[in-house]
């Protein structure tokens, strides 16, 4: 290594950390070809963790051997080649379930370690990989999927993502972080990335430098959600675009040398912010790289990552268009449609979203109507209704270890009943999640759920959820708050549509979700709440 492990003689790290000191995750590629020769029963337990360095995960149950992979796109971006291989891959090994994710990425299910080589050789010959897609390393690079084509962004970020991605792939001096390390970097001014609930986040901003208005970046850093969420917070320097390689590098290093290692659930980047401040941690950048004060911040609102329609490009002629994929999962059939359709009208693209929906950029004006006429269009909507089009859901139980209740069917099949049964005039946005990990990043929803378990007299044991309501991302942003009591799962529907009718009872016209409870609060919701479930 090229760097010193200052850490290393603290005698109160964790397991992780003790393995991490022997072995970098990242040599985990070394192995795989052995353990894929000699079948899953070769590879020992203690193993097993290490392959989220390659964006590898045991399913549910562990033992029997299935991988989920999580495949790296910065950005969201794919290219005609790089979707069509990732279909092949989903048809091929992965029983037809290609996910998109809250960050962007796609993920695999039911690979075996027999299949991982020649997976891993694929990707790479498109130009892509898993590689630090999980584990105590630089994730997905959060962007903004119009970027290049988008009237409202600063400017065009794809380089410079692309540049900081490259950097960090398989870069063994930050492959060996306190946790795993989440970065954004964007310019469009509604927020499109997120920007407050990621590690790290490049924003878009402004500054008179010589008498001249510069674009560039303000930099947030310390966001996260989990069990305890913090919200970024800004630091006090402007970033020019030229710079932003630099100041990746500084923080990371920042976070690799003074991170918290003794307690895993205590080790994210968000802890060390809270500890020091953003003056301490200002103070401590500016030794890494030379950075100017911050300027003008160009961010307006927040749009959460939804594109629906026809939309003009900044291109003349050209526009993009919004999908919703429900929940973010598709078939690799209808990806390769999709992409074909993509590469029909335009140049092949299509381009993921942080909210698990798509955009086909890059149509001409005079392709627009047949496009939409294709009949994939059918079964995958540009105009959703507004409870499945504002739907957001984490893997679930149906695969992920961690997950205490079933989640994607569950979110998609209450969505469209809630379409069937009323109407709103403006969205709300509803995020569930099966863990208190949140990946489905419930705690900046309208309305959050959070599965858990529940005793009860009669039935032992039953899956339930925790509600929660008022979360955004506007203004710098505003975690949700939970309501009372704890529903069972075959109720939560009847306890949505309860809070949801009382709302439109007493909404003012095109009122959104998040304003209507600053105005009234929770209590009036609670009420809705407690006397459906009464009657229930």
């Amino acid at each position: 290594m090229a760097y010193e492990k200052t850490w290393a003689d603290n005698e109160k790290l964790n397991k992780t950390e003790q393995w991490k000191l022997v072995k970098d995750g990242l040599s985990i590629f070394d192995d795989i070809p052995h353990y894929a020769k000699n079948g899953f029963s070769s590879i020992p337990e203690e193993e097993w963790d290490k392959f989220k360095w390659a964006g590898l995960y045991l399913q549910r149950p562990k033992e029997d051997g299935y991988f989920m992979m999580r495949v790296n796109i910065p950005s969201g971006i794919l290219n005609y080649e790089q979707a069509i291989e990732l279909a092949a891959i989903c048809k091929e090994y992965g029983r037809d379930v290609y996910d998109i994710t809250t960050r962007q990425a796609i993920q695999f299910h039911w690979l075996k370690i027999e299949q991982i080589p020649d997976i891993f050789n694929r990707l790479e010959r498109v130009g892509l990989s898993s590689a630090g897609a999980c584990g105590d390393i630089t994730r997905n690079i959060v962007g903004n999927p119009l970027a290049g084509i988008d009237k409202d962004e600063l400017f065009d970020t794809r380089e410079i993502v692309k540049e900081v991605y490259e950097f960090f792939q398989f870069n063994d001096d930050f492959s060996n972080l306190p946790r795993k390390y989440k970065m954004s970097i964007s310019t469009n001014v509604k927020n499109a990335s997120n920007a407050e609930i990621n590690c790290i986040s490049f924003v878009p901003a402004k500054k008179i430098i010589d008498g001249k208005e510069e674009v560039g970046f303000h930099l947030l850093i310390g966001g996260g959600l989990s069990a305890r969420p913090f919200l970024a917070q800004k630091i006090d320097v402007f970033v020019l675009p030229h710079q932003v390689k630099e100041a990746a590098i500084a923080v990371t290093t920042i976070f690799r040398d003074y991170g918290f290692r003794e307690k895993r659930h205590l080790s994210r980047l968000k802890f060390l912010m809270a500890d020091w401040g953003p003056e301490r941690f200002k103070e401590k950048l500016l030794e890494y790289v030379n950075l100017l004060p911050s300027g003008e911040d160009a961010t307006e609102k927040w749009n959460a990552g939804y594109f629906y329609g026809v939309h003009p490009q900044k291109q003349p002629g050209l526009n993009y268009i919004g999908l919703n994929i429900p929940v973010g999962r598709l078939s690799s059939d209808e990806v390769i449609e999709l992409a074909k359709v993509s590469k029909k009208y335009g140049n092949g693209e299509l381009r993921n979203c942080n909210s698990q929906n798509l955009i086909i950029p890059n149509i001409p004006d005079e392709n627009v109507e047949a496009l939409l006429k294709e009949n994939i269009f059918t079964t995958i909507s540009t105009k959703p209704l507004s409870f499945i089009g504002y739907s957001v859901s984490c893997t679930g139980i149906e695969y992920c270890n961690l997950a205490l209740v079933e989640t994607k069917e569950r979110m998609k099949r209450i969505a469209n009943d809630l379409d069937k049964e009323l109407s709103l005039d403006v969205p709300v946005r509803m995020h569930m999640v099966g863990c208190p990990n949140s990946c489905g990043q419930r705690q900046i929803a309208d309305i959050g759920l959070q599965g858990i378990k529940m005793k009860t007299k009669d039935k032992g044991m039953i899956e339930a959820f925790e509600i929660y309501l008022g979360g955004t991302l506007q203004d710098g942003g505003k975690f949700n708050e939970k309501l009372q009591g704890k529903i069972e799962a075959d109720y939560l529907k009847e306890a949505i549509k309860a809070i949801l009718l009382h709302f439109k009872s007493d909404k003012i016209k095109d009122e959104s979700f998040f304003n209507y409870i600053g105005r009234v609060g929770l209590n009036p919701l609670q009420t809705a709440l407690d006397h459906a479930m009464q009657q229930a």
